[in-house]
């Protein structure tokens, strides 16, 4: 009810400002008695996937709580799933700023942070200390300073250090904002790496006597082709979900509003109906082989149905949390009908 008032205050700062101001507030509260002041009563409506149980289908997506600083406080808003990260084995600054921008008109954001992280040691570290009941999922990247050949390791890094801690792992190589990262989507990087994550996983599985599923994150702007080579690898290799889709280069659909120049990935309303054709093309080809968590521009009830009617089992929100408001997440699980 009060968030249109919010948002008023926070669009009139620099976006990334907004985001630090907001995160420094959310960290006060987060896992304190005041932490019932945000607490939104979502009902249990749960949804079996990648063989775990959510207690609703909507998550947050990766990219606001880079650093799991705010799990608590994130999850006291209803989300049945938390997903941190990008998270790279070492610190690193990300891209030059200004790196974040809005299409208030359009509902849009544009983004070229370039995995800004405190690095997985310190996530770990947060996450050991949450208290929140829904699931965790960590999403992994290279560092920008390891060359595209050697991005494996990194991402085998991470796995071995957040295995314990995650309900999932979800491989990011669909950012557009580390240079060299999307060409792990395609052809024998793509089958060399989701091999070298499998190989992984089941030695970790193994050592922790725990089974934690991984999920791949692709771009929405794959042509079919790419999507069917992409879908076959997944099956082959037998990764246990996909997450479709991370930001967009196309800027056909915001052409001439403010920022739509500025290099970065594009999310939010601007981005709805790429993701969903994405899932739907998805879905059609992987035959219910595996799940997808179908995310971008779902911003209403009516939104994320469609992501859900064109194949998603799971449903993950982040441009539409910003532009909406909290009050988003009890409205679009409000209004789905329980699995």
């Amino acid at each position: 009810m009060f968030y249109p008032f919010i948002r008023k205050a926070l669009f009139q700062l620099d976006p990334e400002h907004a985001h630090e101001f907001t995160f420094r507030h959310l960290r006060r509260i987060s896992g304190t008695s005041l932490q019932c002041l945000i607490q939104q009563n979502v009902p249990d409506k749960p949804v079996t996937c990648m063989g775990l149980t959510f207690k609703n289908p909507l998550g947050l997506a990766a990219g606001l709580d880079k650093d799991g600083e705010c799990i608590d406080a994130l999850g006291a808003l209803g989300f049945g799933a938390i997903e941190v990260g990008t998270v790279t084995p070492k610190p690193q600054p990300g891209n030059d700023k200004p790196r974040l921008f809005r299409i208030v008109s359009a509902e849009g954001l544009i983004n070229r942070m370039g995995f800004n992280n405190l690095g997985v040691d310190n996530l770990v570290e947060n996450i050991k200390r949450t208290r929140f009941q829904g699931i965790i999922g960590v999403n992994i990247g290279k560092n920008k300073v390891t060359p595209v050949e050697q991005g494996k390791d990194d991402y085998l890094i991470c796995m071995d250090k957040v295995y314990s801690y995650a309900g999932y792992i979800a491989v990011n190589i669909s950012s557009p904002n580390t240079p060299g990262l999307r060409s792990l989507q395609y052809g024998d990087a793509l089958d060399d790496l989701l091999s070298a994550i499998k190989l992984k996983q089941s030695e970790l599985s193994s050592r922790h006597q725990k089974y934690v599923p991984i999920a791949v994150k692709i771009a929405p702007d794959l042509s079919e082709d790419e999507l069917i080579q992409i879908a076959d690898s997944l099956v082959r290799h037998n990764i246990d979900g996909v997450i479709a889709t991370n930001t967009t280069l196309d800027r056909e659909s915001v052409i001439g509003l403010k920022n739509s120049e500025q290099a970065g990935g594009l999310s939010g309303k601007p981005l709805r109906a790429k993701s969903t054709a994405t899932i739907a093309r998805l879905y059609a080809e992987l035959n219910g082989r595996l799940p997808i968590i179908g995310v971008g521009g779902i911003d209403s009830v009516e939104a994320a149905k469609e992501k859900l009617d064109a194949g998603a089992t799971l449903l993950q929100i982040y441009s539409g949390f910003i532009f909406k408001g909290p009050g988003l997440v009890k409205e679009i699980v409000n209004g789905l009908s329980p699995k």
